[in-house]
């Protein structure tokens, strides 16, 4: 049996587009609990803008 390895080759490409691109902390609007507790969030758009809700606090908006 010949066992085959999967390889990801990325192509150096010269591009004049910049992406910018920015990171916050993810966590629920409620409880303020996220990732790193274990829970799971979600976005949900209310009518005033968009809120993140853990797996246990999404159930009940």
């Amino acid at each position: 049996m010949m066992k085959m390895q999967g390889r990801t080759m990325l192509q150096n490409t010269t591009s004049r587009h910049e992406i910018q691109s920015s990171v916050s902390i993810v966590e629920c609007y409620v409880c303020g609990k996220g990732l790193s507790e274990g829970h799971s969030i979600s976005a949900k758009t209310l009518s005033n803008g968009i809120v993140l809700f853990c797996d246990v606090h999404y159930k009940m908006q």
